[in-house]
């Protein structure tokens, strides 16, 4: 069994966005720059934009960061959108989800524009995707690609089982390994028998947001797996995965913390930049 390095292989993806960061800014003239917008005081949603701020400082970008508190008027919110797209001095924009209840998430998202869209959700990346013709690809399945990629394992021809359908992992991760000619199967929470497809498969990703949920006794020997999940249980980060019984059958694993969480930002950063470069040539 083999640990999947998300720690690793995000610092060495950062190093190179660092020196592709110089030499925008020189033939550009300025570094590219990342809006974020956050509402409501979520603590979790608060930490996961300071490391958004602090990834941009780490790599030369401009961040924004825009705070708002909840109860705020959906269309002032509206209204930063709009003019954050307008500003052409800004390459990406995000708006930090899950938003508090009462505001209308399709909507806001909405107001993104597909060039600056690098959380990748819009319906015209998503489309992308799914043609194989991807622009923005939405970053924590981008990373999981990433990790895969580093096993050195062809993937071309390899059953892989996704956990989850959510429009943010599970669906783009399956477009992804579709477009990588793995056969791919999705189960979800009204699948009977799951076990029967994890069992035969090579990769498995689970995205279910239930900590261990796989079990050893679910996987076959020499699988590969991916865990996305991020659980908080007696005050300890755990996955979707129950690692201590799953990892002596795996090839390959990674492990929560230090696993997908640190590609994600990382795929953010790259996609903002990505963004920067194709609007600015």
């Amino acid at each position: 069994m083999q640990l999947i390095s998300g720690k690793a292989v995000s610092a060495d993806i950062r190093v190179e966005l660092a020196e592709k960061t110089g030499k925008f800014a020189e033939k550009f003239g300025r570094v590219p720059a990342l809006a974020v917008i956050i509402v409501g005081d979520d603590p979790a949603s608060h930490t996961y934009v300071n490391n958004k701020i602090k990834g941009c400082a780490q790599v030369g970008f401009r961040s924004i960061c825009q705070k708002y508190e909840n109860g705020t008027p959906q269309e002032e919110i509206a209204d930063c959108i709009r003019s954050l797209a307008a500003d052409d001095g800004v390459d990406g924009i995000l708006v930090q989800l899950p938003l508090p209840k009462g505001y209308d998430e399709k909507y806001l998202l909405s107001l993104i524009p597909d060039c600056k869209d690098v959380d990748g959700f819009s319906p015209t990346n998503t489309g992308l995707l799914s043609m194989n013709t991807p622009n923005t690809v939405s970053c924590t399945p981008l990373g999981v690609m990433h990790l895969l990629a580093s096993t050195g394992v062809e993937l071309a021809g390899k059953d892989a089982v996704v956990i989850g359908r959510s429009n943010t992992v599970g669906k783009p991760m399956a477009m992804l390994l579709i477009n990588a000619n793995c056969t791919v199967t999705v189960c979800h929470s009204k699948t009977k028998d799951l076990a029967r497809y994890t069992r035969n498969a090579d990769i498995v990703v689970v995205a279910i947001g239930r900590p261990d949920f796989l079990k050893g006794d679910m996987v076959k020997e020499g699988a590969i797996v991916i865990d996305v999940g991020i659980n908080r249980v007696d005050g300890k980060l755990v996955g979707d995965v129950d690692f201590e019984q799953v990892a002596p059958k795996c090839s390959f694993i990674t492990p929560v913390p230090g696993g997908v969480g640190p590609m994600t930002i990382t795929m953010l950063l790259a996609n903002t930049l990505s963004a920067a470069e194709n609007r600015l040539s």
